[in-house]
């Protein structure tokens, strides 16, 4: 039996816009109300112009923090979120660049402490996925790019900023329901997402005597420019049918999960994976 339609066939170019997307998403514009959760905060979130990004970076202004907004070249998204981080009384930052290249995660860092001077809260939440029916149509490129914007640049990001962090900092990784329940035509995204938990849970361990936490957020399916752009038009119609809740999530809905592991009302949770997925379980 076919998957119940959810979303008009659309497609776009990778990596995708929030201009093209229909229906618009939610990020919180209308509905996300800040209670100063992160006062006086600097936070550092990638893949910030759209999507789950967009969502944390308002939610973050919304409680306090300033935002360094990564994002690869959609410059008119990235625009956009730093419009409703300074509307909500905060300083935006926005660093483009293509974190595939470990010089780039570096310079991220840089410019964080340079217009900062220091980081307390660490999004790593950027990443590249493409779908393909067979391991033969992935292009050997695809499969290393893929890891170099989805794991390596966790790790550099992550080794560069960890010296800028002081105890009660937080580093928060996008994982996905993908690092449970691989979708087999995801393949190389999965692969890395399956990897993104595993860092997050040895990270942990490493930086705990250092007092800085790590988690992993996993997401289910997400209305985002980046369904639209990477899937086929079948799967884009009936995208997050699937689920126990029968929808896809909106950004907006992982926003919450995603401020109270930055809060310092956290400050024992650290190696968990939180899954936000409309009912579906994983291990």
């Amino acid at each position: 039996m076919p998957e119940e339609k959810q979303f008009p066939a659309q497609q776009q170019q990778p990596p995708g816009t929030e201009a093209q997307l229909t229906p618009k998403a939610d990020h919180g514009e209308t509905s996300y109300v800040g209670r100063g959760r992160l006062e006086g905060k600097a936070a550092v979130i990638t893949g910030a112009d759209s999507g789950i990004g967009r969502a944390v970076a308002l939610a973050y202004a919304r409680e306090g923090a300033d935002v360094l907004i990564g994002y690869l070249n959609e410059h008119e998204d990235a625009q956009e979120t730093a419009r409703l981080v300074t509307e909500a009384g905060r300083k935006a930052v926005l660093f483009p660049g293509d974190l595939a290249d470990k010089n780039v995660c570096r310079a991220l860092v840089d410019k964080a402490v340079q217009e900062f001077g220091r980081i307390d809260v660490l999004v790593n939440n950027a990443a590249f996925q493409m779908s393909h029916e067979s391991i033969e149509e992935i292009p050997d490129e695809e499969w290393e790019h893929t890891f170099a914007v989805n794991i390596s640049a966790m790790f550099y990001i992550c080794k560069a900023a960890v010296k800028h962090m002081k105890p009660g900092a937080s580093i928060i990784n996008t994982s996905s329901i993908n690092s449970d329940k691989p979708t087999p035509t995801l393949l190389a995204y999965a692969t890395t997402k399956g990897a993104i938990a595993n860092f997050t849970a040895g990270l942990a361990q490493l930086l705990a005597e250092k007092g800085i936490r790590v988690n992993s957020v996993a997401p289910g399916p997400i209305w985002t420019p980046l369904i639209p752009s990477t899937m086929p038009t079948d799967k884009v119609e009936s995208f997050g049918a699937e689920t126990p809740m029968g929808r896809a999530g909106q950004p907006v809905e992982l926003a919450p999960v995603y401020v109270m592991l930055a809060t310092d009302e956290a400050s024992y949770v650290s190696g968990a994976r939180i899954a936000v997925t409309g009912g579906t379980p994983i291990l």
